[in-house]
């Protein structure tokens, strides 16, 4: 059953990690910023909002880790609640794997065989259903009988969800925190831009420029 688990949790990261290469479709992260004049006013922490590429944060978020794309957004605290909240979620799936063993194996109204009994890890049961009479003797057809899950079962259920809604919630909202961080510095010292306009000597011509 930890077999179980253990599949229901790659699939999981699966489904809600975004591919490296979708990412790398949507810009080229080693391009570095131009060097522009910067405004005396601005600071270092608005000058990263203002360059930092969604791309660049679908890349980080491609490790299926919660909280990847917070950190790279300047958001260290909603990252460490994210990786937190992984984490736990991580805990309640090894505790409901655990649990599984212990849960209780279905009833049946046919007889049972029991394989390796007393052994919680080993221990198997198959219902004998009988499917046809040679003689005096009856054929039987096994299956087998699953356990319940006991405790076990939501616990896993609950650690899937919480990783999860934790990576949909890092990447969903990680993109608007980039998007809002940058589209703020740019309007605030973008009203600041003007443009301006001056003669060449020699040849005609007008040479434009933008200034604080």
């Amino acid at each position: 059953m930890r077999r179980y688990a253990l599949g229901i949790v790659v699939l999981a990261l699966t489904l809600v990690a975004p591919s490296s290469a979708v990412a790398q479709g949507t810009g080229d992260v080693l391009n570095e910023a131009p060097l522009i004049p910067i405004p005396q006013d601005m600071t270092y922490e608005e000058y990263q909002d203002m360059n930092r590429r969604i791309s660049t944060g679908l890349m980080r978020s491609a490790i299926p880790v919660p909280g990847m794309m917070h950190f790279y957004a300047g958001e260290p605290t909603t990252g460490k609640w994210l990786l937190a909240t992984g984490l736990a979620g991580v805990a309640a799936i090894i505790a409901g794997a655990a649990l599984w063993e212990d849960g209780e194996f279905a009833d049946t109204d046919f007889d049972v065989l029991t394989i390796n009994a007393g052994d919680n890890g080993k221990e198997r049961r198959y219902e004998k259903i009988p499917v046809s009479l040679e003689g005096e003797t009856p054929k039987y057809r096994l299956r087998e009988l699953q356990r319940d899950g006991g405790a076990g079962g939501p616990l896993v259920a609950l650690g899937v969800i919480t990783i999860a809604g934790s990576m949909i919630y890092d990447f969903l909202h990680g993109i608007q925190v980039i998007e809002t961080k940058r589209d703020r510095v740019r309007f605030k010292y973008g009203k600041r831009l003007k443009l301006q306009a001056a003669a060449r000597t020699g040849t005609p011509s007008v040479a434009l420029s933008y200034a604080f």
